[in-house]
């Protein structure tokens, strides 16, 4: 059956809306790390647009939606340098504000995962490649921009980040195989994710790892 025109329309702007909030959220994020890496301006820079679209820039070529967003859109590249140069001036507050930069990134996660799946449904993927494209979409700037700095990917090993990003984009897929609302499915999953995301922050919440080698 196909989709109205309306809600063809509703989808496609809050994609953009999503990604662009996302993509500031990360560039913050990634251009801290930069900052506290003694990177000199064009480093933090560079850290910020890695941060914001490395996941998105992934996730267009996996469907064929090139050239990716992030660099065929002149906003996305705006809005991550605006952050960036943001950060890199106002780094001094942007510390005493830590907690809330935690806060922003687990929003930017929340909203990249979702933006991510609805992306990836909207161009025919089943909902299980759709999910884990949301989730991938979610982490991928974070990989980048921690094997750039030569550093262990911390969503990799630490919290439930990339699990978060997995339950959010999961309700996504899900409520669009049952043909609910987009919107508010949306918002469901990205605030299953951020609450998820906060709760293990808060309260250590982690994976269980392996055994160190050779331990009995």
């Amino acid at each position: 059956m196909p989709v109205p025109a309306i809600e063809t329309a509703t989808i496609h702007h809050l994609l953009l809306v999503l990604d662009l909030v996302g993509t500031a959220v990360f560039a913050i994020s990634g251009a801290m790390l930069g900052v506290r890496s003694r990177f000199d301006v064009f480093g933090v820079l560079m850290l910020a647009f890695v941060a914001s679209s490395a996941g998105g820039i992934i996730r267009d070529v996996l469907i064929g939606a090139v050239p990716p967003a992030a660099i065929s859109d002149w906003r996305y590249c705006a809005v991550a340098l605006a952050a960036g140069g943001l950060t890199f001036v106002a780094h001094p507050l942007l510390v005493r504000l830590r907690p809330a930069i935690a806060l922003f990134d687990a929003g930017g996660l929340a909203l990249f995962a979702v933006a991510g799946t609805q992306k990836a449904l909207g161009v025919g993927l089943n909902p299980l490649m759709a999910a884990l494209l949301g989730t991938l979409t979610g982490i991928g700037g974070g990989i980048v921009r921690d094997l750039l700095v030569a550093r262990a990917p911390v969503v990799l090993h630490r919290d439930l980040y990339a699990m978060a990003a997995l339950l959010g984009a999961a309700v996504v897929a899900i409520g669009h195989g049952l043909h609910w609302p987009p919107v508010p499915v949306a918002l469901s999953g990205a605030a299953l994710c951020l609450t998820v995301r906060l709760l293990a922050i808060r309260h250590d919440w982690q994976l269980p790892v392996a055994g160190s080698p050779g331990a009995s």
